[in-house]
């Protein structure tokens, strides 16, 4: 990325420049820093801009939200040097070295360019100050500026991609089922704003369950149905495609269960803006206009402190929550984990026998106040569980997203992770897959596929890298696993190579393996796939068996299902650059997506063909 210069204006005078008193005013024992931040190329006042500064004596960090004028101040500060990061969307910067004196406020006027993402300018120690006047103040001698690069407050794990397993070694695959979206919304944002997204913010797997696909129902007593499909991979002939398809029970919405709502809302000053606080109220005001009379919402509230804004409300007094959420307005840092425990408690107290107990917490995740490490929250969140409230997690925002947190906590909470980017994807996830969203059919899903080693020489699983599940959890009832909501449809892929021969000529007769193929091996499965699952409030696991034969004409066309699922897969594959991806290529991505849209009647399916044909414009 090509670095280009910020235009930093730094002032240290008495409070006389717009119209800020002198901090003695105020506080004789204290300075103070405040200033005005401005779009560099528009010249235009940024309001909602973040302020962070830290003090480099060690006396904490003090925030602060830039208003409509684009100015701030933070006051009572005790004197010394301090240090400013300034963000707005997915931009930093930072002055490194502010003196702060008692009785003075020291003023910063920075201009910021939008268009360095991920760049920051840093002032180096205590600059000499150039004798140049402008109509904005003293600039700053130019040999003190440097660019130095600021890691994006987005936070994504690492995702090792999975690699092809020999079946003779590792017969065995296991992993814990995935139905969170947020991967495919983030993706998506980050195309339409003309990014090509990081590749740890590409998971396979969501980006496939985004999407509803053409599987029955169950039909009988369980809530799930598994179905499967075998083809030639589109990016390797040589290989074949196994996709698994996951289908739960549907329940009509005038069936679903009450709702016992907790609304947990971040109103932190990170959240200030459009894309944050503006879109949540929003977003939340679609579920609300869906409420029942026997539903009921409660609304908690976390930055510097948490509190409860409104009380369990019943669903028939529509108007007390939709008062309390436009009076929400974001300030302060962020005492999460406060929030959590209050919403907790509140969701217990109302708790609805039979009906749907759960906590919404919406956020950007940057919890960085109170319990704010990952490991305190989620052991926060497991003790939480037991108590049969779940949790959903919504994400808001951009440049300090964190999606690793935010994803261990809805897992942790027996709930989903979605990534709210526009208010079309919170009526998805709010109003049209509410039943998915909020009502649990199936607890603890797990997946366990046996190969057989006669017919297929190594796998692949696409996706799913950080759902692996050692192979003894399978039939551990114990062990934590995935859920599944009402009318879920959910797909895992599984890349083959068959083997050619059934045995390697030049190699001697292993004598720790069995020297026999049971009947089953001789035939012509190529896996065994073993669903295992609780039902809903109930803690023994029940267990589904389903096997997957090699095709009879592998020059059968596959299903639309099965095209739809491969041509999104092979997009993620060039999206991260996979080593797997073999001869992907957009221009074959659209070709299979173009010839399995169906019928789309809610524009998802072209709304993909349209992110491949920006992605393919980014290359």
């Amino acid at each position: 990325m090509r670095k280009r210069e910020f235009a930093i204006v730094f002032l240290v005078l008495l409070g006389v420049i717009l119209n800020v008193q002198p901090a003695h005013a105020q506080d004789a024992t204290s300075g103070a820093i405040g200033g005005m931040v401005k779009d560099r190329r528009t010249g235009e006042r940024l309001a909602g801009v973040t302020v962070v500064v830290h003090s480099l004596a060690g006396n904490g960090d003090y925030t602060a939200i830039t208003d409509g004028r684009g100015a701030f101040k933070v006051s009572g500060l005790p004197p010394g040097l301090y240090s400013a990061v300034f963000i707005f969307a997915e931009a930093k910067m930072k002055i490194a070295s502010i003196q702060v004196s008692i009785g003075r406020s020291s003023q910063v006027y920075p201009q910021m360019d939008l268009s360095q993402i991920g760049e920051t300018i840093v002032v180096k120690g205590r600059p000499n100050i150039d004798t140049t006047r402008t109509t904005q103040g003293i600039v700053i001698n130019r040999s003190y500026i440097q660019y130095l690069p600021l890691p994006s407050g987005r936070n994504y794990k690492h995702i090792a991609e999975g690699q092809l397993h020999s079946v003779k070694s590792r017969a065995l695959s296991t992993f814990s089922l995935d139905v969170d979206t947020a991967s495919y919304s983030n993706v998506r944002r980050f195309l339409k704003e003309g990014q090509r997204p990081p590749s740890d913010a590409v998971k396979i797997e969501e980006l496939i369950n985004y999407f509803g696909y053409e599987d029955r129902a169950p039909q009988g007593a369980s809530p799930l149905a598994v179905y499967s499909e075998v083809a030639p991979a589109p990016w390797n002939r040589a290989r074949s495609l196994v996709r698994i398809g996951i289908k739960s029970v549907e329940i009509p919405a005038k069936a679903l269960p009450a709702s016992n709502l907790v609304f947990l809302i971040d109103v932190s000053g990170s959240m200030s803006g459009p894309d944050r606080l503006d879109l949540l109220k929003n977003a939340f005001r679609l579920l609300v206009s869906n409420l029942r009379p026997q539903d009921r919402v409660a609304i908690v509230v976390y930055a510097g402190a948490a509190g409860v804004v409104l009380p369990s409300t019943p669903g028939s007094q529509r108007w007390k929550i939709l008062e309390a959420l436009d009076a929400l307005e974001a300030g302060g840092s962020t005492a999460g984990g406060a929030g959590i425990q209050l919403a907790y408690e509140l969701a217990q107290k109302h708790f609805i026998k039979d009906g749907n107990n759960r906590v919404i917490l919406a956020t950007d995740g940057d919890f960085n106040v109170g319990t704010s490490s990952e490991e305190a929250l989620i052991r926060l969140i497991e003790g939480k569980r037991k108590s049969g409230v779940f949790l959903t997690v919504l994400g808001f925002g951009r440049g300090n997203y964190q999606d690793s947190k935010m994803e261990q906590l809805a897992d942790k909470g027996n709930g989903n992770h979605a990534y709210i980017d526009n208010l079309l994807e919170a009526k998805k996830v709010l109003v049209k897959e509410m039943g998915a969203t909020l009502v649990t059919v199936a607890s603890d899903v797990k997946i366990q596929v046996e190969f057989n080693p006669r017919l297929v020489r190594s796998y692949r699983l696409i996706g799913y890298e950080n759902r692996m599940l050692a192979d003894k959890d399978f039939n551990d009832d114990k062990k934590d696993a995935g859920e599944l909501g009402a009318g879920h449809s959910v797909s895992a892929l599984y890349e083959l190579v068959y083997v050619k021969q059934a045995s390697a000529p030049g190699i001697d007769r292993l004598k720790y393996q069995e020297s026999r193929l049971t009947s089953a091996g001789a035939s012509a499965e190529l896996m065994t796939i073993k669903l295992r699952y609780k039902p809903n409030g109930s803690s023994k696991s029940r267990r589904i068996t389903h096997s997957v034969f090699r095709p009879k004409n592998p020059r059968q066309r596959a299903s639309r299902s099965w095209r739809w699922a491969a041509a999104v897969a092979e997009f993620g594959m060039l999206l991260r650059n996979s080593k797997h991806k073999g001869k992907s290529s957009y221009k074959q991505v659209l070709s299979l997506a173009k010839g399995a849209l169906g019928q789309d009647t809610d524009g998802y399916r072209s709304e993909f063909v349209s992110l491949v044909e920006k992605a393919s414009a980014l290359r």
